[in-house]
């Protein structure tokens, strides 16, 4: 099969994969930007996109397609550098063509790996995979309901390593995205230098606007953590679920602690 038999079929699969990933980060930013100005929304959004049908077939797909574009980026990574023989260990100037991104991609690709383990260890994991485990998150005594997003936003963001570890991961994302944008269409045959050089600037423009939203949000959320701006909100969603979710069902008076 030519997707994974040639060379341009595997770069195809790569291509193919990268616009997926590249829509999915700008609809995450854009969600993320529901809790800037409505948190009880962003909770509500979480609720939906919890452990239905729907969302568990979506979360199926989205790390399908993480892994076959990991794969792929690995296996042309082996195939380039055997292409390349002992000639890669020669010390040659780079054309200026070339850009530093391209050199890099893999490296890139790795660190923003690792910064998405640590993402959904802080979120999807106390999120959708407590829904389908049935074990609720508990913080401070209270068995928090995977919907109760804003809540994990302030715990993460309560940490003083957490915006330092977004922020590389950003930067990260900005270099992998911003290469992977105009060299994925190249892959599918737009390779012409009018074309490319109109993708360059598009894709530049598009990762840049979404990578600086994502900043934003993480110094917002930073702040707000460490002022408890977010606390009435969330003081108001437990106090809403208090019945369901106080461990303490020996009281006769439930007798919610503190959410901070």
């Amino acid at each position: 099969m030519w997707l994974t038999c040639s060379s341009i079929g595997r770069k195809f699969v790569m291509a193919l994969t990268g616009i997926c990933l590249v829509l999915f980060v700008t609809f995450h930013c854009l969600m993320n930007g529901v809790a800037l100005f409505w948190p009880s929304g962003y909770n509500a959004i979480c609720e939906f996109l919890g452990a239905n049908w729907y969302a568990l077939v979506a979360s199926i797909g989205l790390a399908a397609l993480f892994v076959i574009h990991i794969i792929y980026a690995l296996w042309l990574t082996v195939q380039n550098r055997k292409a390349r023989g002992n000639d890669r260990y020669d010390v040659v100037k780079k054309p200026a063509q070339v850009e530093w991104a391209s050199q890099n991609m893999l490296v890139l690709g790795i660190v923003v790996l690792a910064f998405l383990v640590v993402h959904l260890i802080q979120f999807w994991a106390k999120m959708q995979l407590a829904e389908i485990l049935h074990c609720d998150y508990v913080h401070n005594g209270l068995e928090v309901p995977p919907a109760a997003g804003t809540l994990f936003i302030q715990i993460a963001f309560s940490q003083v390593w957490t915006p330092i570890v977004y922020i590389i991961g950003f930067v990260a994302l900005w270099f992998h995205m911003n290469h992977g944008f105009w060299s994925m269409f190249q892959s599918c045959g737009w390779n012409g230098d009018t074309w490319i050089s109109r993708l360059k600037t598009i894709g530049c423009w598009w990762t840049t606007i979404v990578i600086a939203l994502f900043i934003a949000q993480a110094i917002v959320f930073t702040v707000r953590a460490n002022n408890d701006s977010f606390e009435e909100e969330l003081a108001k969603y437990v106090n809403e679920n208090a019945s369901c979710y106080v461990l303490d069902t020996d009281a006769s008076v439930p007798q919610l602690p503190e959410v901070f």
